[in-house]
């Protein structure tokens, strides 16, 4: 299929990340449309891409080779509601990008037997630096599965899983990972500034120290254990502090939070599911 017609239903920060990357990649803007019920982001998405938008979710659907449901999870089901007749009518690729919705209950919403792919992207999509993890129904064709993937790929790494239940595992790593990251360089800017540097000083040398070893880890042959090990030098400095870090519990810790994470996304989708 060639530049599928696509309509975002909900034009939030991640619809915008996406059509900015599918424009970037080459995607054509009268092939993209977007709804949602607060016209500011329409206006805004209007005057950057030159999309068509509008507010009439069923309208955009009936049209949609594919359609992206970029709406709050708690507003899943009427939206679904809103646009099932036109899903039914059309059979178009269905790709929801809503944290803790699960693809057999949205796909009882828009009427059963929909192609559906169900993603967990997060939020450095928003600056193309995504990591997206993606599961297919089995409606879906391969033919489908590459466009959803081409479509995901806009702004970052994807993903496929072949187990749903996997996708709050996700959830838990990547789709919340991002607020790990942001505290841990809080806390080294906080630590920082209190062994006497100056706030600024400390927040640049942050940002670079975690930007320079993330590039180096993605770059590199060796997993990060490995580059750990390498910049640890027997009776240094790295190690008597990555030492405080493990009497600390730090590991431990990370995979309590984890799994505190994973749970709390599957008590959301019973919820959202009911």
């Amino acid at each position: 299929m060639t530049n599928p017609s696509i309509s975002f239903i909900g034009g939030g920060n991640m619809a915008h990340s996406l059509i900015g990357g599918l424009i970037a990649d080459g995607w054509p803007t009268d092939r993209i449309h977007v709804t949602d019920t607060n016209p500011e982001p329409l206006t805004h998405l209007a005057e950057r891409f030159g999309v068509a938008t509008g507010s009439d979710n069923g309208a955009a659907a009936g049209q949609a080779d594919v359609i992206v449901l970029a709406v709050k999870p708690q507003a899943m089901r009427t939206v679904a509601g809103d646009i099932a007749a036109a899903v039914q009518a059309r059979r178009p690729l269905v790709i929801s990008i809503a944290a803790g919705i699960r693809s057999a209950d949205l796909d009882r919403w828009l009427g059963d037997n929909n192609a559906i792919v169900r993603c967990m992207p997060n939020t450095p999509a928003l600056v193309q630096s995504g990591a997206t993890a993606l599961f297919a129904n089995a409606r879906v064709g391969d033919t489908q599965r590459d466009l959803a993937e081409n479509i995901l790929r806009a702004v970052g790494l994807t993903l496929w899983l072949d187990d749903e239940q996997l996708m709050d595992a996700v959830t838990a790593l990547s789709g919340s990972g991002p607020a790990y990251f942001f505290l841990i360089m809080e806390a080294l800017q906080a630590a920082g500034v209190q062994l006497g540097l100056p706030e600024q000083t400390a927040r640049l040398l942050t940002l670079q120290t975690a930007f320079g070893a993330a590039k180096m880890t993605l770059e590199s042959d060796e997993d990060a254990a490995t580059l750990r090990q390498r910049v640890t030098s027997p009776g240094g400095t790295t190690e008597r502090a990555l030492q405080v870090l493990d009497d600390g519990g730090l590991r431990e810790l990370i995979a309590r939070a984890l799994a505190a994470a994973r749970d709390r996304s599957r008590e959301l989708a019973d919820q959202l599911g009911n």
